[in-house]
Parts: structure tokens; sequence; C-alpha cells
């Protein structure tokens, strides 16, 4: 019963992983990465779920009579494509940050934001 669901707990693991990773860290890279865990987790769901025992591609042929469909695994290399891209932006988001702000730490970044923000308060009050 328990090694029926591996593939589950796996996917449970790596969802939790990839999120703690994105909560816990305030450096934006190791964000990226948890982000990236957390995609994989759910690409390796998707291909459990759309496995099917004794299923066979689908082409026709007389001694098969169980078929797999392959949708879901069209979706998973779609899934997968938009995921990369996703990363490069983000990574190339990254590098414009730390030109612009010299640092990828959250709270350094959040604390510059708010010093600029004060300073423009009070150059609009004189």
């Amino acid at each position: 019963m328990l090694m029926g669901l591996f593939n589950n707990w796996i996917v449970v693991v790596l969802m939790m992983i990839g999120l703690y990773i994105m909560i816990a860290h305030g450096n934006l890279i190791k964000k990226i990465v948890g982000l990236t865990i957390f995609q994989t987790s759910v690409f390796i769901f998707y291909i459990s779920m759309a496995k099917v025992d004794g299923g066979t591609a689908p082409v026709l042929a007389d001694n098969f009579s169980q078929y797999a469909n392959p949708l879901p695994h069209v979706l998973i290399l779609t899934a997968i494509v938009v995921g990369i891209a996703t990363t490069a932006l983000a990574l190339s988001l990254v590098v414009r940050i730390k030109e612009a702000y010299g640092s990828i730490e959250e709270e350094e970044i959040q604390k510059q934001d708010n010093q600029i923000q004060s300073e423009q308060k009070i150059g609009g009050q004189m």
C-alpha cells in the first residue's frame, strides 16, 4: 500500500522542499532554485498520474486493448519549456537587480527601496 504511493510521497516531499526554500531564504537565486524544485515536483506528479499499467502507445494494433493517453506527456514537455523560459527570465532579472542594487538579498533590496521612498517623501514636503 505504502510503496504504491511512492510517487506521491516524492512529489509531496519535493513540493515542500521547494516551498520551504522559496519562503525561508532571502537570496533571490535560492528562491529561483526553490521554484524550479517545485515545478519539477509538479512535472513528476503529472507524469506519474498519466501512467497506465499495461497501456501501450496509442498505435492501433490487434493485440493491444489498453492505450496510454499521450496528452499529459505532451503537456509536460510544454511545461518544461515554459519552466526553463521562466527560470531564464528570473535569472536575467536577478542580474539586473544585482546591477541596480548591488545585492541579491531581499532584505537589503527592501531596505534600499524604503530609504529611497523616505528620501522622496522628505524631498516632496519641502
